[in-house]
Parts: C-alpha cells; sequence; structure tokens
C-alpha cells in the first residue's frame, strides 16, 4: 500500500486525500496544531499529526524531528505540500529523507518570486523589468533606468500579501527603508497596467497535460487592498488571447522544471503594448475556489486528478477525463453579514455557493457565453449593494 503525507499548515486539500484514500492509499497528514478541530475529511485519513504552529508559522526543526520520528515506523512513499507555504517545508523534508519528488532548487522556482523571474528571463520569457532589492548601487540605477510606479513584493509570499504600489523615489525608499533587515526577502518592479490571467494546469512527466486559461476582473492586488468585489472568468479555449497566455504558460512550466503535479500561474496582458508577461506561478492548485471555478467549466477536479498524478508518479500513462465545455464565472466578496443570504441568487446556473463566515461567493456556469457574462456582471452589481464590505489587508497572512 502507497504511504502518502499530505503537508498543509493551513486547511486545504480536502479532495486530494479523499481521492487518495480512493485509490487505495494510507493517508498521512501534517498539520497546524492550531487547526486540531478544523473539519478535515477525516474518513479519508488514516492518521493526523499535529505541529506547534504560531499563526501557522512551523518550526523547521521541529517538522524534520517529527517527521524523521514518524519515519522510524512508517514507509513514506510520497510527501505532498497541499498549500502554498508549505511546498518549500515539503521540499526540504524529501531532500532530508531522501524521497523522490520536488527537491530545494526547483521548488524555489516555484515559491521564490525573485527565482522564477530570473529563470523566465533567461529561457526568454517576457517579464516587467525587476531588481532584487538587496544592493543599492543596482536599485540606482534601475530608478534611472524605469519609470515609476513600481510593485515592491515579498519574494515568499503567497497572493497579494505584502504587496505595495509605490509611484515615486520617496515612497520606494520609505518602503525599503520600512522593510529594514527584511528587505533582501523582497524584488521591485516595473508595474505594468492591463488585464491579468491565470492559467491552471496539470502537468504529467514534464508535458502540460490540460490547461484552463481564466481572466480576473479588477485585479487581485486592487480587491486586496483597496476593496473591491473580486472576480474571475474562464475563457473560451478558441480565443487567440486564450491560446497565446496558454502558449506561454507550456513554455513557462517547462523552463522551470514541474514533473508533476498541478500549477497555477499568472500573467499581465500590457494596456501599453499588448504583450503578455509572465507574473508568477506556483506548484499548487490556485486559492479562492478558482479550482471550483475550473470544475464548474470542464467537470475536472484539479484536487483529484493531481492525487492520481501523485500516485502514478510517472511510471504509468495518465489519462484526462474528457472535459466539458462550459463557462464559469467566480463572484466573491467580504461580507457586512455573518452569514450573507445567498438563496436569493437562484438562477438556474448557479453552481456552488460559499459557506464561511463575513463572506458572500457564488460561481455560475453555462453553456452559453454570453449567458455567463451576463449573470456575472448583474451579480457582481448585486454583491456591492447587497453585501460589500472591504478590511485592510495585513502584510502576512497571520495579521
Amino acid at each position: 500500500m502507497l504511504t502518502i503525507l499530505c503537508v498543509s499548515s493551513y486547511e486545504k486539500g480536502h479532495d486530494f486525500m479523499k481521492e487518495a484514500k480512493a485509490q487505495g492509499c494510507r493517508v498521512l497528514l501534517l498539520t497546524s496544531k492550531s487547526l486540531e478541530n478544523a473539519d478535515w475529511p477525516r474518513e479519508s485519513i488514516d492518521d493526523i499529526f499535529y505541529i506547534p504552529d504560531k499563526n501557522k508559522d512551523w518550526n523547521m526543526k521541529d517538522v524534520i524531528y517529527g517527521v524523521s520520528y514518524l519515519a522510524r515506523t512508517e514507509k513514506i512513499d510520497r510527501i505532498v505540500a497541499l498549500d502554498d507555504f508549505d511546498v518549500e517545508r515539503a521540499a526540504a523534508l524529501r531532500e532530508h529523507l531522501r524521497i523522490g519528488g520536488m527537491g530545494d532548487t526547483t521548488a524555489r522556482y516555484f515559491r521564490d518570486k525573485l527565482a522564477m523571474r530570473m529563470r523566465a528571463k533567461e529561457v526568454g520569457i517576457p517579464v516587467p523589468e525587476f531588481e532584487h532589492v538587496l544592493n543599492y548601487n543596482k536599485i540606482n540605477d534601475f530608478i534611472k533606468r524605469v519609470p515609476f510606479p513600481y510593485m515592491v513584493k515579498p519574494r515568499l509570499l503567497a497572493g497579494s500579501y505584502g504587496l505595495k504600489k509605490v509611484h515615486n523615489e520617496q515612497e520606494l525608499w520609505d518602503r525599503i527603508n520600512f522593510l529594514g533587515d527584511e528587505q533582501s526577502f523582497f524584488l521591485m518592479e516595473r508595474f505594468v497596467p492591463g488585464n491579468i490571467y491565470h492559467v491552471d494546469s496539470i502537468v504529467y512527466n514534464y508535458e502540460v497535460k490540460y490547461a484552463v486559461a481564466s481572466r480576473y476582473g479588477t485585479p487581485p492586488f486592487e480587491v486586496a487592498h483597496q476593496g473591491r468585489v473580486f472576480t474571475s472568468r474562464t475563457l473560451n479555449p478558441n480565443d487567440i488571447k486564450s491560446k497565446q497566455v496558454l502558449e506561454l504558460n507550456k513554455q513557462l512550466l517547462k523552463a522551470l522544471g514541474l514533473k508533476q503535479g498541478v500549477s497555477h500561474s499568472e500573467y499581465i496582458e500590457s494596456s501599453e503594448d499588448g504583450k503578455f508577461y509572465f507574473l508568477e506561478t506556483s506548484a499548487r492548485v490556485g486559492g479562492a475556489n478558482l479550482s471550483v471555478l475550473v470544475e464548474a467549466a470542464t467537470g475536472i477536479n484539479l484536487w483529484r486528478e493531481w492525487a492520481k498524478i501523485e500516485i502514478l508518479n510517472g511510471e504509468k500513462d495518465y489519462q484526462i477525463p474528457t472535459p466539458k465545455n462550459y463557462y464559469a464565472g467566480i463572484i466573491t466578496s467580504l461580507a457586512k453579514q455573518q452569514w450573507p443570504d445567498l438563496s436569493v441568487y437562484n438562477d438556474p446556473e448557479v453552481y456552488w455557493r460559499l459557506k464561511k463566515e463575513y463572506h458572500a461567493g457564488i460561481i455560475v456556469t453555462s453553456p452559453d457565453e454570453k449567458r455567463r457574462d451576463e449573470l456575472v456582471e448583474q451579480y457582481t452589481q448585486r454583491f456591492y449593494s447587497d453585501f460589500f464590505a472591504t478590511a485592510k489587508m495585513g502584510e502576512r497572512p497571520s495579521d
């Protein structure tokens, strides 16, 4: 029997564990002590082990000691990181225990925004001009060459955490000085205005077996830091923009060396020159319920397909399920009500409703792209009047 150790500091990956168990695996979960009472799919988990945490941060020495102790009696065949913050932890465990899978070097390409940009640039994939926040002479040279505004980004945080838009030299140096000894963990890049696309991929033996391109409504940075309703829509695979971004995504994942698994990557279509630029990638299922968006449009559950791939491990052929060709859209927002009433959003195209305190969320799906667009636009406006609330985003997920 194959034993899979799932590593997840946040509550993620229920369907992965359910599928792994259904495929006959022994499923172990390593998670945060603060999630001891979370609603894990315990019927699909053979044993759960808890790591002491402070706002989901773990001491890696505790992790290595704990898993090494576990390995005295458990033959661990696979180690899988279910959340972005756990990719490096899982890689470190694989390296230490000498278990196959993504090691430290490749993991850096999927976690470190500086490493992934440098590699993309090396192979000719367009990226906005960037500079490591490290050497002040190089920073001053960047200021002379590249016009403001810039985005100052953390290298290792996920989503929009820690992002800061600066409009002039004074704001930039204020931000750098604020970061203090943390500044080398940041990069700065030219802000490129435009539409942001995301591509959710399934990869097996270094080949993208399936990918879905979608486009955000308001860019996630504005949603997180300025307060907006979040939306995204899957694209027609025959659309020229969809084809362009899917091809760029293939080139990227090949260059970064993803052997197997899933990936969520983001690209921007510049409103200045019409070109696509790479923004960031990951070796995980996309957050913000985007995996449900993909499933609504295609019928393909990314978590479950990922589990199948980990079990096959390149030793047997992998066949993607036949996708359906629907169009899906997601609308989510912070809500002023503790438990928003979404029952009045009752069109037959409603596929999913979010059940989370002080949040509202809907996914719609239809074989008709225009009908999907109509519902997303209507629901977005209704969300602003029915539910919308905003809150300042912290520097880190624990804030």
